[in-house]
Formats: structure tokens, C-alpha cells, sequence
């Protein structure tokens, strides 16, 4: 379509005489397009002055306006080195004229608009930048730097940061750029030099764009916002850079970074300064400190501009002031940097597409989302129109009545109708915004609570976590809605005792502070937890980070399955190749689905057997993603491994598919090695060897304690020949080994023994072992004997820690597995559970339905206590010390009324569990005698 079909408006001429004298200069250009020409130079004295200059070039701009504005891109891609300065300026005539037109008909949309200024930004920066250096290189002043090196700056980068880096700028924009060079090009002794040389590059640089001539300016440039602008050099090195921001970066630099963006010269070394930066801009946890930040930048802003004060529009400040660009801007980049650290999608530079992803993702409601998106919209076209007037940097709305019709006017609209629209877009962003940077104040904290214990809060502070200022005024806006939440639990000193262990235990408090004001919904999940469970109290002050998974997600949907978790972890593995960085991801990630299913269970959304299988899946899934990890690191060093590889089983309860929430992990690593004597690698290692230190490696992997702690603790002494044997056994030596040196216990522990991870075919072989050797080592006498003396031996040598122990005892859990194993190894039964393995003792004649009903509600109450127990406290089970909202958790899980009755029926399950393991052990302990 041509430029006149894609006009939607025009302005009016406040100053008819001059639009018409303008309008007369174009006198074969169409009605319509002429008509915007007389509104615009009726409006604006610079328009009309660029209409006066362009008169020869405009008429064929307006035909075509993409293909004109590409061929200026073109131009002054071409012009020569000592052209530069007025070639840009000329192109700067063009641009904005085509542009200012463009916009006021509405042919291009706010985006496009921005997008063109900004390409010619782009374009304009690079040449200024090639004309610069080559001065320097032609000097020699580059040590090593040749006229080849041109269009990479021979090293160095600059970034565009705010509106140019986000593709933003606006219409009488400043470019905000930071300038810096790769030091590592450079010999030690060149360093000095090479320096030198990219300052003064710089400075040229910036006075091309800057400086007024005859012929105008190109773009104000401003360098300030490189690291300590005061004492530090235009053009930096990149490593002193770097350096700065990991010590002394402040929260307001990591928002720039946001759309920081590299614009010119060497443009891959930019973005991998950049990428450098990650870590300090994207910070692991979600950040809601920087929320408080971002206030009280914005309370700094007001305060030095004088800005604060009622909402009137004469004056008005549509970038800085009260409800305007800067606000949604501040808005929509604080968002991101709280959650960005952990969702890539969010890190996008634009404003407009910031708030679509936050939308997207749940971090903004979707109304608001929009909301803003179109004021946002609406106010960049107002600060357009105010820019285009005189090409002045101004934001500020007209003071008097006779700009007030000016503007009006421009925007082809009645001035009261354009008043009552601008104050109530002002207003809507104020209050919106407002309400999210500054909550109203719950009340005073001295006077909620004073039924708690006032000398436990009294201490609180001296904790560390309270002993910043900054802190200190986070959580007294928090107090108050946190002591009634507390005062109103079902115990309210209990409880308040377990969030002091909470709170005494953060190492720091200013990120979990704005955490909980910026979402008060985990304020009532901590109280839940402290009033029921203090052990994950106390695990929550040390990976307070878990949070983040409350509100991150889908905390409270259904359980996804080890398949989808195990995606989700390798997932996080891919986005960052660093072997130790992926580790601490499985913890993070580890903790908070640890996390999620613990909080499921205490709820109640789901019961002690579904926990169960959900701990069991967790331990699968990160095995499962961590396995080749850790064989891809090793085999970096050594070579891939030799033969068919590996492959982890899960023994005792992870191989049955039944954890608690404090379980280690019983593993045994099977190696074939396939006749092959070693690893081919760097340095190779023989076959042996290469397996036992690849076990080691996992071992360390899941155990070794790093900044996000250990994931699980490993027992590998159900491996053949226990802690005396290696640590990974060969396949061929394990089969000779399981069929004639075990152990009749050793065939029991097999009869739960599951592949975890490792290749495909080798686990098949085991599985198919596995239920040959059932088959063949379930001879009745010799297993009943085996365990009547295991039973025994257990009994001797260790002794239950209370009534309350539900697994060591008679007819207690130990006990009812042990008969469940046998049963499974005399039916060859390959199922692993507990249930399975006394249904192959009902198929086989050794215990009636009668016996295996009773063993399986003596073992499920056991279960419900013990996964209760685990997750209340990492102590033996005492109910003198339990709290009320624990004692209630219990009694939910067992379905009884008191604990006394809980008691009454584990020693009446039990007893009859003991009765019916004696009497089926009765006989061949007869045969003994």
C-alpha cells in the first residue's frame, strides 16, 4: 500500500499561515500527504524547518517510505572517513523528518518508530566508531591492529544500554553507551597503549554524534554509565568491568543491563562480555529485594526532581513523574530481575514485550499486563509529539494555555478531551503501580500479638538476619501481619517458636523479607509449616530459596512423574555447561521438589504411600539426568567408557519405590567392560580402575557438600562383599559372584533391586538375571533359614529407639520386609514392594490371607507413622515434645483421635505382625534344633 492508503491520522495546523507556505514548497505531492505536511509545519517550527531543507528528497520518501529509509541506512554505510561528520547529519535530517511523518499519519505503529530510530542509531555509532579507529590505526597508535580489523574496532565494543539497547529510543533521544575493549589482545606490554588509543577513539567518537555544527548534531551522547564514571576512562577494559560489577554492582545497574545490548564494533566480544554478566544481572533465587530497590529509586528520582506532590498535568514530567514512562519501565524491569534468574524467557530487553512475557508466565495479572502495555504506548507518543515540537530532550507537558492547544492540535484532538485522557492514563498507572512498589501498612505490630511470648520476639533483633538496616525496615513493615497470623494458629507460642528457629537460622534477611511482603500467601505457609513441623522450619532458614518454588509454578498441581521431572533437571543441566554449576542446579532444583512434596503431606493433599513414591521419583529423576553428566565429565579426562558402559541400581527402599522424607539412597554400580582392558582417552585408565573411579565421581556428585548443600546421603554396602569389596563391580564377576558366593540376604536385597540409570541393553540383562536367579535361589528351607538367622542377628544388634520406632522391632517394618523379600524369592516374584512380596507368601502356602492382611496393616501403619515422623522432626518420635499442629498431622495420617490410641494400635498390629512372623518361622526354626 502506498503512504497515503496507510494513513489513519493527521494533524491540525496551529499556525495555519506557516503549514500553508510549507505545504506550497511540495506542490506534487498528494492531497493527503500534503495535508499532513501543512499539520505537521503548522505545529512544529523544527519539522518545518527539516521540511525546508529536504524539499528535493521528501516527495520520493513519502512514495516509499521503508526504501528510503534503507537507502540512507545504506549511505552513510558508504561514506567516507572524512565525510562522516556531515553525512550523519544529513542522514539525521532525513530520518527524523520521515520518521516524525510517519508517526503523526500513523503509517508506522510506536514500535516501527522506535525500531527505525534505533537502526539508525545503530548505524551511525558503527560509523562514527570505524572512523575513529581507523585514525588510530592509520597512526600506529593500535599495537597489532590492522586496517582489516576495521568493522571490528580491533577489539573493541560498545553497548548500547537504555532505550537503544532495548530497540526503544525515542524521538529526541540521548544514547546512553558504554564503550570497552578485550584486554586480552593485547600483549602485557601493549596494554597502556592499546588503552590510550581506544579512548581517544571514543572521544572522537562521541563528538562526531554530538557535537553541533552547521548541519546539527547526530545524537547527545552520554558515557556516564560506565562503572565510577568519575574516576574511570571512557573505553574500558572489559575485566576491569567485569570485576566492578561482581564487587560493587549495584541493583539499578543490573536493571540497565536488562536491555543492554552490543551495538558496534566488535560486536561477538560484546556479547560475551555480556554473557559474563549473567550472573550478576539474573541472580539464582527469585529476587524480591529488588523491589525495594527499585522504590526507593524511585522515591530518590522524585525527591532530586522535585517531582512528588498531586497529579496535575501543566508541567507534568511524562518520563519521571507520577504515573508516567519510567514507572512502567521500573514496573515491568523489576519484575524480571526477581524472577529472571530462574525463567531465560523473561530476559527480554523491550518494555512492551517484557510485559507480555510476564504476562505469559503469571508474574503480572494479564489485565494489568495490558493495561500498561497500551498507556505505555500512549505516553511514548505523547513524549514524541512533545520532542518533535522544537527537536527539544523534553518530557515535561506545556505550562501555558497556548501549548496546551499546540499539543492538542498535533495530536488531532480537542484540548479538554486530550487533558481528561492524559490524567486518567497518569492516574491508573500512579495506583497500579504504587500498589505494588508500596504496599499499605498492615498496622502496629505492638499492638497485634501481645498474647505471644513478647521476650522470644524480644531477641529477635539480634539474629543476623535483622541486623541490617535495610532488613530491619522490610520486616516492621512485615511484623504486624505475621504476629497476628501467628497469635491466630492453632498453638500460637508453639508456633511462634518454631518461626524464631526460622528466623534465627538466616544467615541474611533482606531477600526473604521482600519475598514474603511481595507475597503474603507464604507468610500463612510458613506459619503452617512452623506450627506443625520445626524441622522444615529449620531446613527452610538454611535453603530459604525453596520459596521461590511456592510461587514460581505450579507448586500445588499434580505430581508430574520421574519422566517429565527428569526432562525438567537435564533442562537446567543444558543451560550452563559448567560441571559444578550443574551440580548445584540439582540441588537447587532437588531441595525445592523435596521441598513441594513434604508441604504436599503436611497439607494433606496427598498421604504417607503417595510421598513415598514421590521421594523415590526425585531420587530417580536426579540420578537419572545427573548419571551421564558425570560420565560425560570423566570420560572428558579419560575417554567414553569402555565396553557397554554402566548402569546404577537402586537397592532397599529407592529400588522398591518407597522413600521418606530423610532417606539415603542404597546403590550398587554394575560395569561390563566387554573384554576391553581400558579407557581410550587423554589418559587412559584400565577398565577396572576407569569404573571405580567413574562410581567414585557419582558418589561425590550426589554427596559432596557445595555452596546448595549435598543432595543425598549413599550407602553402597549392599554391593557384593559389602564395604571390603570395589565400589563397581564387574558384570560377569557379579553373576559368578550372586550364583555362588551370596549370601541368602544378598538374594533377598535383589529381589528390590531396580536399574536406575545407564544404558538400555545392560539393564535388560540384569533384569533378566534378576528373575533367573529368583527362580534359582528360592529353594524354601534355604531361605527360610536364611532369614530366621537374619532376624536374629538384627534383633541382637540393634535395639528400637522407643515405642514409637516403627522400623526396628518385632513384627515392626524391618521385620515385615524381611518376610515380603522371602516370600518374593521363593515365588520368583518380580515385583519389588512390600505388597507384592506378601502376596508371593499367600501364592506359595506360607502365609494364608488372613496372615498377609494383618502383615500389611501392621506395615501401613508403621509407614503412615514413620513418614510422619520424618518429616516432623529428624530426632526419634517423642509426643511428650510434640506441638499441637504436629500431634494433629499425625493423627490425620493414622486416622485416629488421640495419640494414645495410635500407640494402642501399633502395639496391637504389631504384636499380631510378631505372632504370625514366629509362627511362620516356628518350623524351620524347629528343623535347626
Amino acid at each position: 500500500m502506498s503512504f497515503t492508503d496507510r494513513m489513519t491520522r493527521c494533524p491540525r495546523p496551529f499556525e495555519p499561515d506557516q503549514g500553508v507556505e510549507t505545504r506550497a514548497r511540495f506542490p506534487d505531492v498528494a492531497p493527503e500527504p500534503g495535508e499532513l505536511i501543512e499539520g505537521a509545519a503548522g505545529c512544529s517550527p523544527y519539522l518545518r524547518t527539516l521540511c525546508e531543507k529536504e524539499t528535493a528528497w521528501l516527495p520520493g520518501a513519502l512514495d516509499a517510505p521503508e526504501a528510503a529509509l534503507e537507502a540512507v541506512l545504506a549511505e552513510i554505510r558508504e561514506t567516507a572517513p572524512d565525510g562522516v561528520a556531515k553525512g550523519l547529519r544529513q542522514a539525521k535530517r532525513r530520518v527524523a523528518l520521515l520518521t516524525g511523518l510517519a508517526d503523526l499519519a500513523g503509517v508506522w505503529a510506536l514500535e516501527e518508530v522506535t525500531g527505525h530510530l534505533t537502526r539508525f542509531a545503530d548505524a551511525a555509532v558503527q560509523v562514527a566508531l570505524r572512523a575513529a579507529i581507523g585514525v588510530e590505526i592509520r597512526r600506529g597508535k593500535l599495537p597489532g591492529v590492522g586496517e582489516d580489523e576495521l568493522d571490528s574496532a580491533g577489539g573493541m565494543t560498545v553497548l548500547a544500554m537504555g532505550k537503544m539497547g532495548a530497540g526503544e529510543l525515542n524521538y529526541s533521544s540521548d544514547i546512553d553507551l558504554i564503550c570497552l575493549f578485550d584486554e586480552t589482545r593485547f600483549d602485557k606490554d601493549d596494554y597502556h597503549d592499546a588503552r590510550a588509543a581506544f579512548v581517544r577513539a571514543t572521544r572522537k567518537m562521541a563528538a562526531t554524534l554530538n557535537d553541533k555544527t552547521a548541519e546539527g548534531y547526530v545524537f547527545r551522547t552520554d558515557l556516564r554509565l560506565r562503572p565510577d564514571p568519575s574516576v574511570t576512562p571512557v573505553c574500558m577494559a572489559m575485566a576491569a568491568a567485569e570485576t566492578y560489577y561482581e564487587s560493587l554492582g549495584r541493583t539499578w545497574e543490573r536493571a540497565a543491563y536488562i536491555k543492554a545490548r552490543a551495538c558496534a564494533g566488535d560486536i561477538a566480544a560484546g556479547e560475551g562480555f555480556l554473557a559474563t554478566l549473567k550472573p550478576f544481572v539474573w541472580r539464582k533465587h527469585l529476587d524480591f529485594a529488588a523491589i525495594e530497590d527499585a522504590h526507593n529509586m524511585r522515591l530518590r528520582i522524585r525527591e532530586h526532581k522535585g517531582l512528588g506532590g498531586r497529579l496535575s498535568l501543566p508541567g507534568h514530567d511524562m518520563k519521571l513523574g507520577r504515573g508516567g514512562i519510567r514507572e512502567i519501565e521500573f514496573f515491568t524491569q523489576t519484575r524480571q530481575l526477581i524472577s529472571g534468574g530462574r525463567d531465560p524467557d523473561l530476559r527480554v530487553r523491550g518494555t512492551v514485550e517484557g510485559l507480555a512475557r510476564l504476562a505469559e508466565k503469571g508474574w503480572v495479572p494479564g489485565d494489568a499486563a495490558e493495561m500498561l502495555t497500551r498507556h505505555y504506548r500512549e505516553h511514548r507518543e505523547v513524549e514524541h509529539r512533545l520532542q518533535m515540537l522544537r527537536d527539544q530532550q523534553t518530557h515535561d507537558l506545556p505550562t501555558s494555555d497556548e501549548e496546551f492547544e499546540r499539543l492538542a492540535a498535533f495530536m488531532d484532538c480537542e484540548r479538554g478531551e486530550m487533558e481528561t485522557a492524559l490524567l486518567g492514563r497518569l492516574t491508573e498507572v500512579h495506583e497500579t503501580i504504587e500498589s505494588f512498589f508500596a504496599p499499605e501498612d498492615a498496622g502496629e505490630a505492638e499492638e497485634i500479638g501481645a498474647e505471644l511470648d513478647q521476650d522470644i520476639i524480644a531477641g529477635w533483633p539480634s539474629y543476623p538476619a535483622l541486623r541490617s538496616s535495610r532488613a530491619v525496615e522490610i520486616f516492621n513493615r512485615l511484623k504486624p501481619e505475621l504476629l497476628a497470623k501467628l497469635a491466630k494458629s492453632m498453638e500460637p507460642n508453639e508456633a511462634l517458636l518454631a518461626f524464631d528457629g526460622f528466623l534465627r537460622g538466616l544467615p541474611a534477611g533482606v531477600q526473604v523479607f521482600s519475598l514474603f511482603e511481595a507475597n503474603p500467601q507464604l507468610v500463612d505457609l510458613l506459619v503452617d509449616i512452623a506450627g506443625t513441623s520445626p524441622s522444615l522450619a529449620a531446613h527452610l532458614s538454611r535453603n530459604a530459596g525453596v520459596f521461590d518454588a511456592v510461587i514460581a509454578g505450579d507448586f500445588f498441581a499434580k505430581w508430574p512423574g520421574r519422566e517429565a521431572l527428569e526432562a525438567e533437571v537435564v533442562g537446567r543441566f543444558e543451560a550452563d555447561e559448567d560441571y559444578e554449576r550443574r551440580l548445584d542446579a540439582a540441588r537447587r532444583w532437588c531441595k525445592e521438589w523435596h521441598f513441594r512434596i513434604g508441604v504436599h503431606h503436611l497439607r494433606g493433599l496427598i498421604d504417607a504411600d503417595e510421598a513415598g513414591t514421590q521421594y523415590a521419583e526425585l531420587a530417580e529423576a536426579v540420578i537419572g539426568a545427573l548419571w551421564p553428566v558425570v560420565v560425560d565429565q570423566f570420560a572428558g579426562k579419560h575417554g567414553p567408557p569402555p565396553g557397554r558402559g554402566a548402569v546404577v541400581l537402586g537397592m532397599g527402599s529407592l529400588g522398591a519405590a518407597k522413600l521418606n522424607a530423610t532417606s539415603d539412597l542404597d546403590l550398587i554400580v554394575l560395569y561390563d567392560a566387554a573384554g576391553e582392558e581400558s579407557s581410550d582417552g587423554r589418559r587412559p585408565l584400565a577398565s577396572r580402575t576407569y569404573y571405580a573411579r567413574l562410581t567414585q565421581a557419582l558418589i561425590t556428585a550426589l554427596t559432596a557438600p557445595m555452596a546448595e548443600g549435598r543432595l543425598y546421603e549413599v550407602d553402597m554396602r549392599l554391593r557384593p562383599s559389602g564395604n571390603q569389596g570395589p565400589v563397581a563391580t564387574g558384570w560377569p564377576s557379579f553373576q559368578e559372584y550372586q550364583k555362588g558366593e551370596a549370601w541368602v540376604w544378598e538374594h533377598l536385597a535383589l529381589t528390590r533391586a531396580r536399574v536406575i540409570a545407564g544404558p538400555g541393553e545392560l539393564a535388560g540383562d540384569f533384569e533378566a538375571f534378576r528373575c533367573e536367579l529368583l527362580t534359582e535361589k528360592g529353594a524354601r528351607e534355604r531361605v527360610l533359614s536364611g532369614v530366621a538367622d537374619m532376624r536374629r542377628r538384627i534383633a541382637e544388634a540393634k535395639s528400637p529407639a522407643g515405642a514409637w520406632d516403627t522400623k526396628l522391632g518385632p513384627g515392626r517394618m524391618q521385620e515385615i520386609e524381611l518376610v515380603a523379600q522371602a516370600g518374593a524369592l521363593m515365588a520368583a516374584e518380580p515385583g519389588r514392594d512390600v505388597a507384592a512380596g506378601l502376596g508371593a507368601c499367600v501364592a506359595i502356602g506360607w502365609l494364608d490371607d488372613a496372615d498377609r492382611a494383618a502383615l500389611a496393616e501392621a506395615y501401613g501403619l508403621c509407614w503412615c507413622v514413620l513418614q510422619a515422623a520424618r518429616l516432623l522432626t529428624d530426632k526419634p518420635l517423642d509426643p511428650v515434645n510434640l506441638g499441637e499442629g504436629a500431634t494433629a498431622f499425625l493423627l490425620r495420617e493414622t486416622k485416629a483421635e488421640t495419640l494414645d490410641e495410635v500407640q494402642a494400635r501399633l502395639v496391637e498390629v504389631t504384636g499380631a505382625a510378631a505372632e504370625i512372623i514366629d509362627a511362620a518361622l516356628a518350623d524351620e526354626g524347629k528343623d535347626e534344633a
